[in-house]
């Protein structure tokens, strides 16, 4: 009489053992599929249409700092009563205005629009022989044009991400004098300024919400030295700087 042992009886049920267990895995794999295609929420895409409109209308409001960049002349720290640091701090800034966006192609925008912004930049000054000055404030409102070539990557779902680049056109419209009038620093009423940026878009229902951070580098000499007052003759350019979040919707 034949002897069966157990690794016999396996072998004889080990394509059903097999297939069984492939079976009960490839099902297992279909449930857990099916759970999750079930649990996969459909994100909507709104405004999907939008880049097929060559223009779009929109606001914006802007919340920064803006200073001067001093740049001094051949008498900084020259013998007698000269100023040892003239120093610009950053001051709080607010804009406020409206957009218009061209569309050139699906990659490049054009961008500009008319802002008014509000600015007090300021000069501190401190010497070695006398007291220090008083700080130097200019408070003042700019209409501001400002023309900018906009990059665009592809849109994922609701959102994308784009740089921009180019120039602002800055006119001086009124300035806040001292009580006194004998406001001492005295600037250009007109400026042209490089400007570039990184923002992101994001899509709503009823409209597009863009967050951007943007830098601002005035071109222009603003400073205009006065008739009297030597502290003036430590300084030789004055040069605006800013920098921006702006909140635009469109």
């Amino acid at each position: 009489m034949l002897t069966t042992h157990f690794r016999n009886k396996y072998y004889l049920y080990r394509q059903k053992v097999i297939l069984s267990s492939l079976f009960f895995g490839i099902c297992s794999v279909g449930t857990s599929i099916n759970a999750n295609a079930q649990n996969y929420d459909y994100k909507r895409i709104y405004d999907e249409y939008y880049d097929d409109k060559p223009v779009h209308f929109g606001f914006l409001f802007g919340f920064g700092s803006s200073r001067f960049n001093v740049y001094h002349s051949n008498n900084f720290k020259a013998p007698g009563d000269t100023a040892i640091t003239i120093v610009s701090p950053g001051n709080f800034s607010f804009q406020v205005g409206g957009l218009v966006n061209l569309k050139l192609n699906d990659r490049f925008d054009l961008k500009s629009g008319i802002n008014i912004a509000l600015y007090g930049r300021q000069l501190n000054y401190r010497f070695t022989n006398s007291p220090d000055f008083p700080p130097e404030l200019r408070e003042s409102t700019w209409l501001e044009i400002p023309i900018l070539l906009k990059y665009k990557s592809m849109r994922r779902g609701n959102s994308r991400m784009y740089v921009d680049a180019g120039v602002k056109i800055g006119l001086e419209t009124n300035v806040r004098k001292n009580a006194n009038n004998t406001r001492k620093l005295d600037t250009r009423t007109s400026d042209l300024s490089l400007e570039y940026g990184i923002g992101f878009e994001q899509f709503f229902k009823y409209f597009k919400f863009t967050p951007e951070i943007r830098f601002s580098h005035g071109l222009t000499n603003l400073f205009i030295a006065p008739s009297v007052n030597n502290y003036a003759r430590d300084i030789q350019r004055l040069n605006a700087h800013s920098v921006t979040l702006y909140l635009m919707f469109e």
